[in-house]
């Protein structure tokens, strides 16, 4: 068994998440919320702004706070990969997004919680953007969410 890290982040702008869209070969096909492999010397946080960036071509997106982490297996023709995956609670400032093609995602969009919801091709996303949508809420009830002040 071989181990891994990944960090993303679920983007929120005006209440609504960001979504990608990948499809591999036919093979990996769906929507899944940004997220990449920690390099050698990035802080988990750093991680997860570069890969949002680098993946949906999201404007400034800011990190608010970390939601938690999820973890998975999938196997390669070599081994087995346990995979750690560290999740931020994100702010974007506009709606623009653009899907990178080199890491095959072909669509992203903005999508209203409940559609972002049905739309997640993999359990463990639902649970963490469901996790970090309720962080959302709290934050916009206390009118602390867009406070500079908060973070």
């Amino acid at each position: 068994m071989v181990e891994a890290t990944s960090c993303g982040g679920v983007v929120i702008f005006r209440g609504k998440i960001l979504l990608l869209y990948k499809n591999y070969k036919n093979k990996y096909e769906g929507w899944v919320l940004p997220k990449g492999t920690v390099e050698e010397g990035e802080e988990h946080n750093e991680t997860a702004l570069r890969e949002v960036k680098e993946e949906s071509g999201a404007t400034n997106p800011q990190i608010i706070k970390y939601v938690g982490k999820s973890q998975y297996t999938f196997n390669t023709p070599q081994n087995t990969v346990l995979k750690d995956v560290h999740w931020f609670l994100m702010m974007s400032d506009s709606y623009y997004s653009k899907p990178q093609r080199e890491e095959y995602f072909c669509d992203s969009g903005y999508y209203k919680y409940h559609e972002a919801y049905h739309l997640l091709k993999f359990a463990n996303e639902k649970q963490i953007l469901e996790q970090a949508y309720n962080e959302y809420m709290e934050l916009k009830k206390s009118n602390l969410w867009g406070n500079k002040k908060y973070y």
